[in-house]
């Protein structure tokens, strides 16, 4: 059952004997003030379905200490020894100073509560509602997007790491999997298989040997009756048996290589399937998750986060960070942002879109004075492109303009195209978009406002991934989406707690 919070204060209470250390302004002034009004027990009321049983920690303690968890950038045993020590948290958490706190299995637990809810950023919620009461955002039009790249709380895995480690989980999960008869591995045993790692001969022996007992091991399993985990497990394995490896057309039937490239979506470890690589550029990458989040760029509030797989398109998460704000904003983002689909989507609910535009690409066998897109007169309506020689083709329903023949003899054909075919033209669904939006980037239009409000947002991303934030603690995206809701709501409270506010008994204001 749910536990809910003394009435009257303790004989040793901290915040009577000692609450007068702890700086007013400071986040645990406001939650010793305020924890009960934020967090009150209705809040989480559905995440104890029994009023029988022996009462939990009340909510509004437990919000308090994962709040002040995300604020320091503690672990669950480090924050509740905070609990215990710190005179500060025991203040904000409204507990006597001979308190002992609980145990740090009691945050597991709760996470895994609010995981499994209908709301499970209800804290983050519960805080931007407090936002919305003191009116901080009112009259504030701009909201300024962007991402940044979280590391994984594991190690990336190699191919044949990640084929012995599903073999070897599969077997032990799955009895008829576990009898079928292997090979390339001792799979009881730890670590890699021996192999001269330097021979590629040995090294693509021994990939063969392994997607061999990979391939036997699935047959198996395939006629056994799976639970849940086991059926996860399984999907796992085909997965990181198919992924990274190829026939190998040198060595006969069954044998099999290392891929040559590398498979889109690719699974990088099999202990957090869903972290994923992010290339920064052609020679860095990153392992992990990332963070979205939609700032109010004049305060710093944060209105909006989201978590993702690192790879996932910045512009498919943004779009979804405006849901439920009133049409008329002024969207701010980089380029990232700048699709056709994002702009339509913010056109259709009324967003103005101040984003920047992707550069167009430029042809490297070409000159510095070759056309570019916008040289070309394209008739959205008439459906026609027009050359910079003047020449015009129709645009065909799969939405390419080609040109064909008619570039021979072209004397501007060395500036256009260095294809034998002609000039080729795709026209897409959202292009007039586009083109607007490089034309009035060129023309200066909103980029005063852009450059004064849109580099605001790093700073709120400073103070998110402040304190070891930059790397994730948890496994999977649902786990860390909830952590990254903590940490946004306890950048919000500090933000709150700086800019006054309070409660006057009614509702929430900012300090006169």
């Amino acid at each position: 059952m749910q536990g809910t919070a003394e009435a009257d204060r303790l004989l040793l209470d901290a915040d009577a004997l000692v609450g007068h250390l702890v700086r007013e302004g400071s986040v645990y002034r406001f939650l010793a003030e305020h924890r009960g009004r934020l967090f009150p027990d209705v809040l989480f009321a559905d995440l104890f379905g029994s009023a029988r049983g022996r009462p939990s920690v009340p909510g509004e303690v437990v919000a308090t200490v994962l709040v002040l968890q995300s604020l320091e950038g503690l672990s669950d045993r480090e924050a509740c020894e905070a609990l215990r020590t710190d005179i500060r948290w025991k203040v904000a958490a409204g507990a006597a100073l001979d308190d002992e706190g609980f145990h740090p299995t009691v945050l597991t637990y709760w996470r895994r509560r609010l995981g499994g809810s209908d709301a499970p950023e209800r804290v983050f919620d519960a805080v931007r509602a407090v936002v919305a009461d003191t009116g901080v955002l009112a009259g504030r039009a701009r909201r300024a997007l962007d991402s940044t790249l979280l590391d994984d709380a594991v190690a990336t895995q190699d191919t044949v790491t990640q084929l012995v480690s599903m073999i070897r989980r599969v077997r032990a999960a799955v009895d008829a999997a576990g009898a079928v008869e292997v090979t390339a591995h001792d799979y009881a045993a730890a670590g890699k298989p021996a192999c001269a790692w330097d021979d590629p001969d040995a090294r693509d022996g021994l990939v063969s040997a392994l997607v061999g007992d990979a391939v036997a091991v699935l047959a198996a399993a395939g006629g056994a009756d799976l639970d849940a985990d086991a059926q996860r497990l399984v999907s796992l394995l085909a997965l990181v048996a198919g992924q990274d490896v190829e026939p190998d057309p040198d060595g006969g039937d069954g044998a099999w290589r290392i891929a040559r490239g590398t498979a889109k979506d690719r699974v990088i470890s099999t202990v957090d399937p869903e972290t994923r690589h992010m290339h920064k550029s052609r020679s860095k990458h990153r392992d992990g998750y990332k963070a979205h989040i939609a700032v109010e760029p004049d305060t710093g509030i944060i209105t909006a986060c989201a978590l993702t797989p690192a790879n996932a398109p910045d512009a498919r998460t943004g779009a979804a960070l405006l849901d439920g704000e009133p049409p008329g904003l002024v969207v701010l983002g980089d380029s990232a942002y700048g699709t056709g689909a994002m702009r339509d989507e913010l056109d259709r609910v009324g967003h103005d879109a101040v984003i920047k535009p992707w550069p167009l690409a430029r042809n490297p066998r070409l000159g510095e004075d070759q056309f570019c897109r916008d040289d070309f007169g394209i008739d959205h309506d008439a459906r026609t492109v027009t050359c910079p020689n003047n020449v015009t083709v129709p645009i065909s329903g799969t939405g390419r303009a080609s040109f064909g023949s008619r570039c021979r003899g072209c004397p501007m054909r060395d500036r256009c195209t260095s294809s034998k075919r002609g000039k080729t033209l795709s026209v897409g669904e959202h292009d007039r978009l586009l083109a607007q939006a490089r034309a009035d980037w060129r023309a200066g239009i909103s980029i005063d406002d852009y450059r004064r409000h849109r580099p605001m947002v790093e700073r709120s991303i400073a103070w998110l991934t402040a304190n070891g934030h930059r790397r994730v603690r948890y496994r999977g995206v649902a786990a860390n989406r909830i952590g990254l809701a903590h940490r946004a709501a306890a950048v919000n409270l500090k933000r709150l707690a700086n800019l006054g506010a309070e409660h006057n008994g009614h509702t929430w204001r900012l300090a006169a």
